[in-house]
């Protein structure tokens, strides 16, 4: 059994510290939703322009470029081992550019999955290109699938459309990247604006549903979740990014932190328009039953 590197004092954030590939295999629990950014293996020197400043875009050693056999074989492995742990009607989010994007989406479709979307992430605040040679890069990618192509998935179309004004919600998302408020525990190289997960999880799960993020990172997944009164489940291979998951968490228990962060999410600021049953930041009932990490 996972020993736990962190649990919230109400259960409903845990977090392992290992590799995904051989934690995985350890523990008997099914979720409701997964959520994967994986390596876009992209850290092979190249430059970008952040705040007026020319920067390296290398990430980590997990991000260095791979053949594209080794590509596949590993979005392949890591899939095939999420799709067991998912619930029947589950489903999982998986984030990419055009880089390991086609690969994921071929690997989903290998492997069973039921491929539902695919979300155009539009970002609206998009670094320049400082090159001039091509199109700014403004978007990313984020597969939606199913595990079975014959049981039914959650699907939250009228919380979606009310929260698009009336109108039904469509696969082109414009959100903007993380802002300064996201970064008060430290900054994850890739780390992905609440916004987005929030949409995410509120769009194909209900209130307390199990979430899991394989490589968690800086554990936005489980913030949003937490916000969006969703418990999770997260592995991390970098101590570091452990920590700052464990402190990013730890904020929540001030309710005027929380508070703060529901008013910067558009898709939560609102929710106390559609009813009681939306509203969160009160705090999350304890769990009690099985967890999907035992202490």
């Amino acid at each position: 059994m996972i020993k736990p590197y962190y649990i919230s004092a109400n259960k409903d954030f845990l977090l392992a510290h290992g590799n995904t590939f051989e934690l995985l295999s350890e523990f008997n629990f099914k979720f409701d939703m997964i959520f994967a950014d994986p390596p876009y293996f992209l850290s092979n020197g190249g430059i970008s322009l952040q705040s007026g400043k020319i920067v390296c875009v290398n990430k980590g050693h997990w991000d260095k470029g791979k053949s594209i056999e080794e590509i596949d074989e590993f979005n392949l492995q890591w899939l095939s081992l999420c799709r067991d742990k998912l619930k029947e009607n589950g489903t999982i989010w998986v984030s990419g550019t055009f880089h390991n994007i086609f690969s994921v989406a071929t690997c989903l479709t290998k492997l069973g999955y039921k491929i539902l979307n695919v979300i155009t992430w539009q970002k609206s605040n998009p670094p320049a290109n400082i090159s001039c040679r091509f199109f700014t890069y403004s978007t990313e990618f984020i597969v939606w699938a199913r595990k079975s192509p014959k049981v039914a998935h959650k699907y939250n179309y009228q919380l979606m459309k009310l929260i698009n004004e009336g109108k039904q919600m469509t696969d082109v998302w414009k959100l903007p990247a993380i802002g300064r408020w996201e970064k008060s525990c430290g900054k994850h190289p890739t780390q992905k604006p609440l916004s987005l997960l929030t949409r995410i999880i509120l769009a194909s799960t209900d209130n307390n549903d199990w979430i899991f993020d394989p490589f968690s990172g800086s554990s936005t997944t489980g913030i949003a979740a937490n916000l969006c009164h969703r418990k999770f489940a997260g592995i991390e291979l970098d101590k570091d990014f452990c920590l700052m998951s464990k402190a990013r968490r730890e904020e929540l228990n001030n309710p005027n932190v929380c508070a703060d962060f529901r008013s910067r999410i558009p898709d939560l600021k609102r929710l106390p328009e559609l009813g009681k049953d939306f509203l969160i930041c009160e705090g999350s009932p304890n769990y009690y039953g099985k967890l999907p990490f035992e202490e």
